[in-house]
């Protein structure tokens, strides 16, 4: 059975009506039934082929929500009929120390589903088992999309850094990964700080979670930052002042980056050295991870700020997505069938 989709047949041009044949089904994919699909700046730097990797004709959407109805015969972990979300990565082998050891994000040979693969702006789509995860009752299931790929993206580090309920944290960049920042870190138990680049922008970080704001355009705030933060976590794609950032952690602070800035940062040795001071970054999170973060968001009733098109509006949601107007997230409700 042919699947129909939304396809782009060259950088930066519009998406058009698409068909294609997804073959025999593997011994351990599943086939998902596309309920909905968030649209992700990732979509839109894939679309227009920014990262060089892009293949035509290209069907973007990694932000999946749908329904298992099909399971190849190794398969395991979600049945048909189960409400499944599927992110960034739809594969890895499974074999490597990085798989062995449960971090499959991390494996050399990670399959990503817009890379060389058709995406979920389409009626179905297909990954491996082990991608798929189950969504737990209290997510409302209309607005998770985004939880696979941008809120896992900034709850990973969390995890990873084992950021503690105690810890001082800042957030760079309140769009659309920070305004999922905040949340978490609010309920994760932190004193949370949102830098911005205004002061308009207070009112609305402090709704999203931030118990206070830090206007990073004014000297005399920065100032008075310095060795504040345990944490701090970019979420920008943007070239920033570093030392500046640096010089706002604690003694054995971290600075963390999950936005892809595209110049390479610069910083002076001797804060580092002298503050035993970090600077890393990572990708998203492995299944059991996204798994943890979904649970999470159930719990604290956590779900992303989101916009809703229809999916054959795709084009319209582009558009505010690149005019910088959606807030913060966009869904796309499938229509498609």
């Amino acid at each position: 059975m042919n699947i129909k989709a939304l396809a782009a047949f060259g950088a930066k041009q519009a998406l058009q009506p698409f068909e294609y044949n997804p073959g025999p089904l593997g011994s351990e994919q599943v086939e998902i039934a596309v309920e909905s699909c968030g649209l992700c700046h990732s979509d839109l730097s894939m679309l227009d082929n920014d990262w060089g990797m892009t293949t035509y004709p290209f069907v973007p959407g990694h932000e999946i929500i749908g329904r298992v109805v099909a399971l190849g015969e190794h398969t395991k972990r979600v049945k048909i009929g189960d409400r499944v979300g599927l992110g960034w990565f739809s594969g890895s082998c499974g074999e490597c120390a990085q798989c062995l050891s449960g971090n499959q994000n991390l494996c050399l040979k990670v399959e990503a589903t817009i890379i060389g693969r058709h995406g979920g702006f389409a009626t179905r789509v297909r990954a491996q088992w082990t991608w798929c995860n189950p969504l737990p009752e209290g997510v409302d299931a209309g607005k998770a999309g985004p939880l696979l790929c941008g809120g896992i993206t900034v709850f990973n580090p969390i995890v990873q850094f084992g950021i503690k309920p105690t810890d001082s944290v800042a957030v760079i960049g309140i769009g659309g990964l920070g305004h999922m920042a905040l949340k978490f870190l609010r309920a994760w138990g932190c004193d949370v700080t949102a830098f911005t680049t205004s002061d308009s922008k207070r009112e609305e970080a402090l709704r999203l979670g931030a118990h206070r704001t830090l206007n990073s355009r004014n000297a005399d705030e920065l100032a008075k930052a310095v060795g504040s933060f345990d944490f701090i976590l970019n979420t920008a794609n943007a070239d920033l002042d570093w030392n500046t950032y640096i010089a706002a952690l604690k003694p054995k602070g971290r600075l963390h980056t999950v936005g892809a800035v595209p110049s390479p940062i610069a910083l002076g040795a001797f804060p580092m050295i002298l503050g035993q001071k970090s600077l890393s970054g990572s990708p998203l999170g492995s299944p059991a991870t996204t798994d943890s973060m979904l649970q999470f968001s159930a719990r604290h009733g956590i779900a992303p700020t989101t916009e809703t098109f229809p999916m054959s509006r795709v084009n319209d949601a582009l558009e505010h997505l690149r005019s910088g107007k959606a807030r913060y997230r966009i869904v796309l409700t499938n229509d498609l069938a």
